[in-house]
């Protein structure tokens, strides 16, 4: 077991405050912060702090894949830990995208390497052969678009924004409010030429402008989240299509400890807001809007899930201790929250067993402060901070050494 120093990934839409408070660090930062990635992505792999000095996760898992992942893991997954898990803050809201299937990944990633495209080519869609679910959990309120709404209900925003050029479409999905229907709808927005985009954005979002200003009138909220949305990405990214896109996805604000699970092909953006994230150890992306970065739209069209997802906050079970299970069908993750306190726990430890036959796990403190045993080795987790336990660690036992505080463990799926 030993305590591990994540790696901070800086991107424009990140924070300057978020991260550098949850870890206790000196803010703003110089840079904004967008990610801390715990794992052992070969893309920036996290750190072991051990008494030689820094070991990367990655490299230690190479020389003994077997005492550090298991041997079941080894068997499910070969020589590499299945799960990256994240700390996430968003400032400006992220590129629209989707993650493919398996069967996708894998099909992706043999063609273009048969077409000879680097793995680092800014136009490679598929940088590795797995999939890539993910499932992120508020720490904050977090804003987000999450898979398509119901077309009904989108045909009632149309007609609520009520732009002249927004007409035909309104008919179009109206005619066929189903998967097929929002396909046709997408397809034409996101090939349509830049010079009837530069018609039909302006005139959508002034229309938006309106209905905002009509829903201060009268007090009708229901879209009002949805029209400001709408408004705020039409200014970062004019000219996109993806603000159109934005109008058929379902506008969704977690509350701390409430999640998103997005499997593939669910068209989704984070907006605003610190989470913590878990996911496929993966990196493939097919970006529809957004963002300044390659946007390959056959690709993405043949990897999307148009069927309406009318629940897209997932439901968590708490137990009879208060853990928090987040349950989900990805074989690769699996994510629960700890919180207790010093007084009512009185102190007692608990402690971290196995479902079944040992596995890694990689615990963050995101509130208070802990002690983490096993074995002969006791760490103290502080806010921000995490540890790395490997599969052939003892079980840790873990108590609040502060009034209250909270942890997330992440580790392999059934």
């Amino acid at each position: 077991m030993n305590l591990l120093d994540g790696a901070a990934r800086s991107y424009a839409w990140g924070s300057r405050t978020a991260l550098a408070e949850l870890r206790g660090v000196p803010a703003p930062t110089r840079h904004p912060e967008a990610e801390m990635w715990f794992g052992a992505h070969p893309g920036d792999p996290a750190q072991l702090r051990t008494p030689g000095g820094a070991v990367s996760l990655l490299d230690a898992i190479d020389s003994d894949p077997g005492s550090l992942l298991g041997p079941t893991v080894v068997d499910r997954f070969g020589d590499r830990l299945p799960f990256l898990v994240k700390f996430l803050a968003a400032e400006e809201p992220l590129s629209l995208q989707a993650h493919p299937s398996l069967d996708q990944a894998r099909e992706g990633f043999r063609r273009e390497n048969a077409a000879g495209v680097p793995v680092d080519a800014p136009t490679r869609n598929y940088r590795d052969a797995s999939h890539k679910p993910e499932l992120v959990v508020a720490l904050t309120e977090f804003d987000a678009l999450a898979g398509f709404r119901t077309p009904s209900k989108t045909v009632e925003l149309f007609r609520l924004i009520g732009a002249d050029e927004l007409r035909p479409y309104t008919d179009m999905l109206d005619g066929q409010p189903d998967a097929s229907g929002l396909r046709t709808l997408f397809t034409s927005w996101i090939t349509l030429p830049q010079r009837a985009l530069d018609t039909l954005l302006p005139a959508v979002i002034d229309a938006c402008v309106r209905a905002l200003e009509r829903a201060d009138d009268t007090g009708d909220r229901t879209f009002v989240p949805e029209l400001r949305t709408v408004l705020e990405l039409g200014e970062y990214y004019p000219g996109d299509a993806g603000v159109l896109a934005a109008l058929l996805l379902n506008r969704v604000t977690l509350q701390p400890g409430e999640a998103l699970y997005l499997d593939a092909g669910n068209l989704h953006a984070y907006l605003r807001g610190t989470a913590v994230e878990i996911m496929a150890n993966s990196d493939n992306v097919l970006r529809g809007g957004l963002t300044p970065k390659h946007v390959d739209v056959p690709e993405l069209l043949r990897v999307l899930d148009f069927e309406p997802l009318t629940s897209p906050i997932l439901e968590s079970e708490t137990g009879d201790d208060g853990t928090v299970l987040y349950p989900t069908p990805a074989p690769e993750f699996a994510l629960i929250a700890i919180g207790f306190t010093a007084t009512t726990d009185g102190g007692r430890p608990r402690v971290l067993g196995h479902a079944g036959d040992p596995a890694p796990r990689i615990v963050l403190c995101v509130d208070g402060r802990v002690q983490i045993s096993s074995g002969d080795t006791v760490l103290i987790m502080e806010r921000g901070s995490a540890v790395w336990i490997a599969a052939s660690d003892p079980d840790p036992s873990l108590c609040a050494i502060s009034d209250s505080a909270r942890v997330f463990v992440a580790g392999v799926g059934r």
